[in-house]
């Protein structure tokens, strides 16, 4: 019974963006009913899995959600879905406008059904501009909204991808914000409306609130870029037996640090005088600090700076983060038995509320599995059923 419990939320999204997004709103209690083809989201392919179509980063991005399979091509299908949008508090899908229009699901169609629902689309690019139509992944638009080109600037001069779906994630947050934003909208007036979360623009945001810098300013006053960010010395330290991740930020943190390695002299040189200079010169600092970091064992590090109260964390892995005693004191991960699966590890909502804790859902659906009962329950009889099934609009699997 999280914040969002008695919210219906019709889920046409595929891939990582959307049932990201989809995905909390189901951790918040909301009855998300996850729409899929007759190939199922793409992301069920994704990764190893114990049985096809169960990869491990689609049950990582699809839990507390029910699967229906319907055929949206299929004049039946779209009336189908249209009878369950009718009932729905939100439709959110990420295909481009022009997709759904098509399919005969664009917001006027589906309004005239519902007109107090929330239409969210999570897509490429507004719809006013000249990229209105062109597709979008996660690799253009990070590249689109200058990573890559950060990247380089941060170090060899090859750009690269965050070898992470950022754009994906964050987006994928935006589009939260926007959805629940139009739903309390909704409660408080009983009115729908069309909300467009377009990738391009939100991390052009996103990004550029670091780095606009001096080009916030007409005329420019450098060429923007946040340099303490864009060192290519800005990394974990390395020390004598491994690495570690430090922070020595403010004018305490700095004094603190040079006292706790007895060299105090160093707070004379000018360039730590206050945090402007130390902007200035943040290159020569990352290095000289890098190479006091050389001296001691990662161990003898963590202990120092913890004692002078500077912020450190373990430079984790990927196995080793599932060792953490932070996290696993919260409960963070928790294992679980998968209808299908079997044993899975689960992550849990992070985020602690004192009153509606929001909780991670039931295991991820296998494709098509809550059919019947998504149909049933919206008021399709045995026999209406039957024969969409008959049609093949609705793939149901038992």
């Amino acid at each position: 019974m999280g914040p969002l419990a008695g919210i219906t939320i019709l889920d046409l999204t595929t891939v990582l963006m959307g049932p990201y997004a989809t995905q909390i709103l189901a951790d918040m209690g909301a009855n998300v009913i996850k729409v899929e083809s007759p190939e199922g989201d793409i992301v069920r392919q994704i990764g190893p899995g114990r049985t096809p179509g169960m990869g491990g980063m689609f049950l990582n991005a699809n839990r507390g959600k029910r699967s229906i399979v319907i055929d949206l091509k299929k004049p039946e299908g779209r009336d189908a879905l249209l009878r369950l949008a009718g009932q729905a508090n939100a439709l959110v899908y990420n295909v481009r406008p022009q997709a759904m229009a098509r399919l005969g699901l664009g917001y006027d169609s589906v309004a005239a059904v519902n007109p107090g629902i929330v239409y969210v689309g999570v897509f490429g690019y507004g719809q006013s501009g000249p990229y209105a139509s062109k597709p979008a992944y996660d690799d253009l638009i990070q590249g689109a909204s200058t990573i890559p080109t950060l990247i380089a600037t941060a170090g060899d001069g090859t750009p690269r991808y965050v070898p992470i779906t950022m754009a994906d994630r964050v987006v994928g947050l935006m589009a939260v914000n926007a959805i629940l934003g139009g739903l309390m909208h909704q409660q408080r007036t009983g009115i729908g409306q069309r909300i467009d979360v377009p990738m391009f623009e939100s991390m052009s945001e996103f990004v550029l609130l670091d780095h606009l810098g001096g080009l916030t300013y007409d005329p420019p006053l450098d060429h923007g870029g946040y340099v303490r960010l864009l060192s290519r010395y800005r990394r974990p330290y390395q020390t004598s037996d491994g690495y570690i991740c430090a922070l020595i930020y403010n004018d305490k943190q700095w004094r603190s640090f040079f006292e706790s390695i007895g060299r105090p002299e160093f707070l004379d040189q000018p360039r730590f005088a206050n945090h402007a200079a130390r902007t200035r010169h943040i290159d020569e600092i990352y290095q000289e600090v890098g190479r006091i970091f050389l001296e001691r064992t990662t161990a003898e590090w963590r202990e120092l700076l913890e004692r002078a109260d500077i912020p450190v964390m373990p430079m984790h892995t990927l196995e080793t983060i599932l060792e953490d005693p932070h996290l696993n004191a919260v409960g963070f991960f928790k294992t679980m038995e998968h209808p299908v699966e079997g044993r899975i590890r689960q992550m849990q909502v992070p985020s602690t509320w004192s009153k509606t804790q929001p909780q991670a859902g039931g295991p991820a659906p296998t494709l098509g599995e809550h059919g019947r009962d998504i149909l049933s329950e919206a008021g399709f009889s045995t026999e209406e059923i039957e024969q969409l099934a008959q049609q093949k609009a609705v793939h149901l699997t038992a």
